[in-house]
């Protein structure tokens, strides 16, 4: 595995311009989960790891995936179409894994090889056929009795306004710079079911991503406080970070960070 480069090449874009998530990695935040550290640690636990074939889409900086393998799963495999970012993951991994670079809608893995796939705050970024193409992908990958666990962004309550979830998706997408589309518990079930999974664990976590407590929680007293110098001595990332947490406080009584594994159904 190459050594990983300085940078990632979204890296390059202006401030203003990065993606909301890139832009806080650039900043020196490692955690970047709608729930934090405390929800992917009950995600993986929920996922069964240990002796499993795993498969992990989209794993960006590597931080779940060096957790996987420590887990002790039979293998371990990234998909990440970014090739600086699958450098990123191989060096967090080392030799307890491997990653391929390729799209998470087409990871160009054998069917039915894997007994775990996860995928972490990738879903929510697609459109309804994207985020279909990717499960249907998940469910091609995944043996007999297979689970998938994600962890997204959720709106709620299930009974939400149309126009309110169009009101704080437009406010993410203007904020984050990425076309967020998180969906009602109700809606990711049925995103689930239409690929043939059936839902078996659901958790919800507070979107608290930017409060002080969960930054801290998540990155240690150290790395926060690397963090927030960071953040203070850039101008442009500041206001962009500023605006995301205004955002977040906004609509924070429908934004929630949601846990689900979901199992490969049986075929008919």
């Amino acid at each position: 595995m190459p050594e990983p480069t300085n940078e990632l090449p979204l890296h390059a874009r202006r401030t203003e311009d990065l993606p909301g998530h890139w832009l806080l990695a650039r900043l020196g935040k490692r955690v970047l989960r709608p729930g934090g550290r405390k929800m992917t640690e009950d995600l993986l636990t929920d996922a069964s790891l240990r002796g499993a074939d795993v498969v992990e889409l989209a794993p960006g900086l590597g931080k779940t995936a060096a957790e996987i393998v420590g887990r002790s799963p039979a293998s371990y495999i990234g998909v990440e179409s970014d090739p600086a970012a699958a450098d990123w993951t191989g060096a967090a991994v080392g030799s307890g894994g491997r990653v391929v670079v390729a799209e998470a809608q087409a990871t160009g893995l054998d069917a039915a090889s894997a007994d775990v796939v996860i995928g972490e705050a990738m879903l929510t970024m697609q459109t309804e056929r994207g985020k279909k193409e990717i499960a249907d992908e998940a469910h091609r990958v995944l043996r007999p009795g297979g689970r998938y666990a994600i962890h997204e962004l959720a709106l709620h309550p299930d009974t939400l306004p149309d126009e309110t979830k169009t009101e704080i998706r437009k406010a993410l997408a203007r904020s984050i710079k990425v076309n967020a589309r998180p969906l009602t518990e109700d809606e990711w079930r049925a995103t689930l079911d239409r690929s043939g999974f059936d839902v078996e664990v659901v958790r919800f976590a507070p979107m608290a991503l930017l409060e002080p407590r969960r930054v801290i929680a998540d990155e240690g007293v150290v790395r926060t406080l690397r963090f927030v110098g960071n953040v203070l001595r850039d101008g442009a990332a500041r206001k962009r970070i500023l605006a995301m947490r205004t955002v977040f406080t906004r609509h924070k009584a429908n934004l929630a960070a949601i846990e689900i594994v979901a199992v490969k159904r049986a075929e008919a």
